[in-house]
């Protein structure tokens, strides 16, 4: 038997229904298999900045460190307070972003498997950023070795361990980004020359963003650099479907925190009709993360029986009213806990 403590934020707007649905499943599989959890909730967004005067309070942060892996809502307007300031204190240097096609929801290809693989602590998000005159603002962008090598270390064992066309494309701007993308580019060409099974390969940015909707289905793993790994991924989730379908990973080399992609959708908050499945696949990240990190096989089977339950319901056209069915949240995550076991 194999115990985790996992730290659930709460967020805001459909953040709570979300936790609630994340909540529910890992519930459950405490209750079917010999993979426990004890789940401590904490604060951390809107409603902890207005309540507490922080977005992400001490005793929350607190409460993360002590845990083994962190389940997050979707955040409001604060998300960079909570999210940005979480990825710096624990060094989650890599962002994994799946993007497939399931059935029933539209998307632009039936046959969409693929991962993003974005550097996640340098570039422009940095922030470093001042006032050149006035009137002209100059933003630094940071690329590094170190960074660029870690991150195109992961993206090859990624390729390596998933069942599809064992492909890592770099995507940059080196043609026009000379140093900064050209040290990226040339960094994932010396991490290649280990991998000769994988077959690797460069697209620049804009040619990479055409062929995400003229030839979805050729995609299998992208890395690249912070903020282009931000708007690929982005659009590999439309392309899909939507955020509503789409995971995310914020991995380190001792902790790592999972999230849903999209955001805290107020229009709909309280009418219980949210599709919960980003954070329920999410969660599935999760256990695979944990199996890998504790060599836990049962885990990843417990992640893998949350995406099955998933696919059945949606073969069946059993969906949430926000993507044109007739289930509330609560109906559709009872029925994906029921489907697991």
């Amino acid at each position: 038997m194999s115990r985790y403590t996992i730290s659930l934020i709460r967020g805001d707007g459909i953040g709570p229904e979300q936790t609630a649905a994340a909540k529910k499943i890992l519930e459950t599989i405490s209750d079917k298999s010999s993979t426990k959890f004890t789940i401590n909730e904490v604060d951390a967004g809107d409603a902890a900045l207005a309540k507490h005067g922080k977005a992400l309070p001490e005793f929350s942060v607190d409460t993360i460190k002590k845990s083994q892996a962190c389940l997050k809502g979707p955040v409001g307007e604060s998300a960079a307070d909570v999210i940005i300031v979480l990825r710096r204190m624990f060094d989650l240097y890599a962002n994994v972003r799946p993007a497939k096609s399931y059935p029933n929801i539209p998307s632009l290809s039936g046959k969409v498997d693929m991962v993003t693989v974005r550097e996640n602590t340098e570039d422009v998000y940095l922030g470093w950023e001042f006032n050149a005159d006035e009137n002209t603002v100059v933003a630094l962008r940071v690329t590094s070795e170190r960074a660029s090598r870690r991150i195109a270390e992961y993206a090859f064992k990624v390729a390596t361990i998933r069942n599809a066309k064992r492909r890592v494309v770099a995507v940059h701007k080196a043609n026009v980004m000379r140093k900064g993308d050209g040290l990226f580019a040339a960094t994932c060409r010396d991490v290649a020359k280990k991998y000769p099974k994988i077959q690797y390969s460069e697209l620049y940015v804009d040619a990479a963003s055409m062929n995400l909707i003229r030839n979805p289905e050729e995609f299998d793993v992208i890395v690249t650099t912070n903020l282009f790994g931000d708007i690929l991924s982005d659009e590999a989730a439309q392309v899909v479907g939507g955020l509503g379908m789409g995971p995310a990973a914020n991995i380190g080399e001792g902790f790592a925190l999972f999230e849903p992609v999209h955001g805290a959708a107020f229009d709909i908050t309280g009418k219980n009709a949210a599709n919960p499945s980003s954070i329920l696949l999410s969660a599935k990240m999760m256990l695979e993360w944990l199996s890998d990190k504790h060599n836990d096989k049962n885990a990843i089977l417990e992640g893998s029986r949350i995406e099955d339950a998933i696919v059945s319901l949606l073969k069946q056209d059993k969906k949430t009213k926000d993507i044109g069915g007739k289930l509330s949240t609560t109906e559709f995550t009872e029925l994906v806990a029921k489907s697991m076991y």
